[in-house]
């Protein structure tokens, strides 16, 4: 992927919509004290959201800068671990994916939710009843616990269209999402880290 009009990215890094239309806005090239480490700065621009996009390369031959490759991209698409089981996964990353539709954004992410506590067994009660469980039996931290409790993951009203219940925003899908990465992450992602990382440190 290289810096130029337009930057090639699968999703916005905002508001998630596909193949979206990220525009050349500005650049700026810098370097360090010492006139070493050229970089070049390009921002770009989502035309649905609005959002910037800032995305970085080396600078090797200033007449061919907007050609350079890029190196990172701010902020980073959100992705998906392999290590979270496969129904789990999908359902988290459709849930990121339509985030401009909060009511089934958190639908979605709820439902990873689900799928990821019954991975581990944990099947019997309501999902915050199972966070609970999660949490005594130590694969959460009783914190994690209590965040559950400040997020959207009221799926059934989502499904019923609970005439008491206020619609989720995009603030409750992105408050929804961060948690359920969160969880993610304590239950699959650290472990199979961990596990890789001793892994490697045996064979060394």
């Amino acid at each position: 992927m290289k810096q130029g009009n337009s930057l090639p990215l699968p999703r916005c890094p905002h508001c998630n919509i596909a193949k979206p239309s990220l525009n050349f806005g500005a650049s700026i090239t810098t370097a360090d004290d010492r006139e070493r480490n050229v970089r070049n700065w390009y921002l770009y621009k989502c035309s649905v959201c609005g959002g910037v996009t800032m995305a970085t390369s080396d600078v090797f031959d200033a007449r061919n800068a907007s050609m350079s490759d890029v190196l990172e991209v701010w902020p980073a698409p959100q992705t998906v671990h392999d290590s979270i089981p496969q129904r789990a996964r999908t359902f988290l990353q459709q849930a990121i994916s339509s985030i401009a539709a909060p009511s089934g954004a958190v639908m979605l992410a709820a439902s990873a939710v689900d799928a990821m506590l019954k991975d581990k067994g944990l099947k019997e009660g309501n999902l915050y009843t199972r966070i609970g469980k999660a949490s005594a039996e130590h694969l959460i931290t009783a914190e994690m616990a209590e965040w559950a409790h400040e997020v959207r993951l009221d799926a059934n009203d989502q499904r019923h269209a609970d005439e008491e219940g206020p619609m989720p925003d995009e603030a409750d899908a992105r408050k929804s999402i961060e948690f359920t990465l969160a969880l993610a992450q304590f239950l699959f992602v650290l472990p199979a880290r961990v596990a890789d990382g001793r892994a490697r440190a045996s064979k060394g």
